[in-house]
């Protein structure tokens, strides 16, 4: 028997007052050209950037938003910065509520006003239809400066929000069309680098014009009414897949918990986050209750960052296929008392939240769902821990700022994957781009010196680590400011296995100076001189799985490729290679994976 067709899908559009039937072809149609909408506004962004940071590591999010405040798209380049959007944009709607205009471009950075650290400067632009707002295009970016005491927007040494930048409040940065160039000029005036921070926050506004521009487009094709209807529908789907996913975890309670480092100013105390995972039926609360109080120092993190990093950590694990908007988040839920190391209160200090809270709060939920779902749970990533710097460039014959995203370590393995190599961190989920070593080296006063795998530096599992990097640079110029931030210096943060897998080794950092050398720890301020040489040995992912259970080709290809040791092939997965031959002693090995 022939089936009968399906009958599109009735929907009523808020407001509206009647019934809009909805195609499902055509909301298929629509929800893709909002995630086109939201790509878009990151790639121009990519193409008009100053800053390297920008247009080299992709360290910014780009999202679209209804008229209710919901987030219908987004594309997440860096992550973690993913379930910090909706925080600031409906902090900045109900700043302004009743005085939104058409032509208005508004600004936030402020990390208790909505966003989720300094150094991501929200922009945002309401799209009107007929003289109503209907959409909001937005971007958040990471700025090479935001003024304060630190480098790139870090400052290991901050004791307060104060320390650490100029705060921008909601506030319009163009007022119907004209921009607010006293506003502009007071940001300018308290920042370090204001011709990168002035470009990219054109780029910025550019690229949220352009998202506005496309979306009415798509107004004008289909009317509000057909759009809203069917980003209900696409909301109810997204609900659906993401309630289905959570049915498939285990009803229960699973705790776990990490540390970070230090704080920059206790640099002997370590400081520990702890969730409990709870499972009902379909739905997921990230209960944060029982974490340390906010530190002294910067590592703190905001309600926004918590709240993104507990939802990070969930769809790269059992949630991967779900699409992230508005309809996914209903199932899910965060608790995090105030002024606790995971929710600060003003006025401390927060940069460090993306990176060192984040790594810590990620982790701390992998291993609470490895305990009900450990085949859907990566082992530990590498964590970030390298510097910002700051200065004036010879070559350039202007100031300079960057980060230096080349040294990124490697990911965990998984059942039945090896983890990828230099690809953390785990807050990037992949997503941060190395640079190109010659444009590194065009735009700072650097020469690359080494630039290759770390040996050794994955974590032995059945299916290994990703591999870790070490990175060497030699310095050009004097007076160099610089900000070593994240972490994973000690074994205590090293990246753990899972499964029997093998933890990977921690970071070790060194700057050689001609007097000596200098060990370099987390959270911490350097100055740079002509001729001093960076090292950074970053760690690779840690393994998955007994490391004897490998097979044995397998490790025979990472030693023979330079990636295992010899010594670490016989130790850690029980196989026996003649270092002068490099060939495999069959025998041994299967008497040393015998126990014999």
């Amino acid at each position: 028997m022939k089936k009968a067709a399906k009958k599109p899908e009735k929907r009523t559009a808020r407001g509206s007052g009647r019934t809009i039937m909805v195609d499902p072809i055509r909301v298929s149609v629509i929800d893709n050209r909002l995630d086109a909408i939201s790509k878009e506004i990151g790639l121009t962004m990519l193409r008009t950037s100053r800053s390297p940071i920008f247009s080299e590591a992709r360290d910014f999010v780009t999202g679209v938003f209804d008229r209710e405040l919901r987030l219908v798209a987004q594309t997440a380049y860096i992550p973690v910065l993913m379930g910090a959007l909706p925080y600031a944009v409906r902090s900045i709607a109900g700043t302004f509520a009743g005085d939104i205009n058409e032509g208005d471009v508004f600004i936030l950075n402020d990390p208790y006003r909505g966003n989720n650290h300094p150094p991501d400067i929200t922009i945002a632009k309401p799209v009107f239809f007929k003289g109503k707002v209907e959409f909001w295009s937005v971007c958040k970016g990471h700025h090479a400066d935001v003024g304060g005491s630190g480098v790139a927007g870090y400052n290991p040494g901050a004791r307060s929000i104060w320390d650490e930048c100029i705060r921008i409040p909601p506030a319009k940065l163009y007022n119907a069309g004209m921009l607010n160039k006293a506003l502009l000029d007071t940001i300018l005036l308290n920042v370090h680098l204001p011709f990168l921070v002035e470009g990219d926050l054109h780029c910025q506004v550019g690229a949220v014009t352009i998202g506005a521009r496309n979306l009415t487009a798509l107004l004008e094709k289909y009317g509000p009414s057909t759009l809203h209807a069917a980003i209900n529908r696409i909301f109810d789907a997204s609900e659906r897949q993401m309630r289905d996913v959570i049915e498939r975890v285990p009803d229960g309670e699973y705790r776990a918990e990490r540390n970070v480092d230090h704080d920059g100013i206790h640099k002997d105390r370590m400081i520990t986050v702890r969730v409990n995972v709870k499972v009902k039926k379909s739905d997921i609360t990230f209960d944060f209750t029982g974490s340390d109080s906010q530190a002294a120092g910067y590592i703190n993190s905001t309600m926004p960052n918590t709240v993104s990093s507990a939802f990070l950590a969930l769809f790269m694990s059992v949630g991967s296929g779900v699409r992230f908007n508005e309809g996914a988040l209903r199932a899910l839920h965060v608790v995090a008392p105030p002024g606790t190391v995971v929710n600060a209160l003003e006025p401390a200090p927060v940069t460090g939240c993306t990176i060192a809270a984040a790594q810590c709060i990620i982790e701390a939920v992998w291993l609470a769902l490895a305990q009900a779902v450990p085949d859907k749970v990566d082992a530990c990533w590498a964590r970030w821990c390298a510097p910002a710097s700051m200065g004036f460039n010879p070559r350039t014959g202007r100031p300079f700022g960057d980060i230096h995203f080349m040294c990124k370590g490697g990911a965990g393995a998984s059942q039945g994957l090896d983890g990828w190599d230099h690809l953390g961190t785990v807050v990037c989920a992949g997503g941060l781009r190395a640079p190109d070593p010659e444009l590194h080296e065009l735009v700072n006063p650097y020469t690359v010196l080494q630039y290759e795998f770390w040996p050794d530096s994955a974590g032995a599992g059945q299916w290994r680590g990703g591999m870790g990097t070490i990175y060497r640079w030699r310095v050009e110029t004097d007076n160099i400011a610089v900000a070593n931030f994240g972490g994973g210096n000690r074994l205590e943060t090293a990246p753990f296995g899972l499964q029997g897998g093998k933890a990977a080794p921690p970071h070790q950092l060194f700057l050689r100076h001609k007097d000596g050398i200098e060990n370099v720890d987390a959270e911490s301020f350097y100055n740079y001189s002509t001729g001093d040489i960076f090292e950074i040995y970053e760690s690779g992912g840690g393994g998955y799985g007994d490391p004897r259970k490998r097979p044995v080709d397998k490790v025979r290809d990472d030693v023979f490729n330079g990636l295992v040791s010899v010594e670490n092939a016989r130790h850690d997965y029980g196989v026996v290679i003649d270092p002068e031959t490099m060939k495999l002693d069959a025998q041994a090995t299967a008497k040393l994976r015998a126990g014999a």
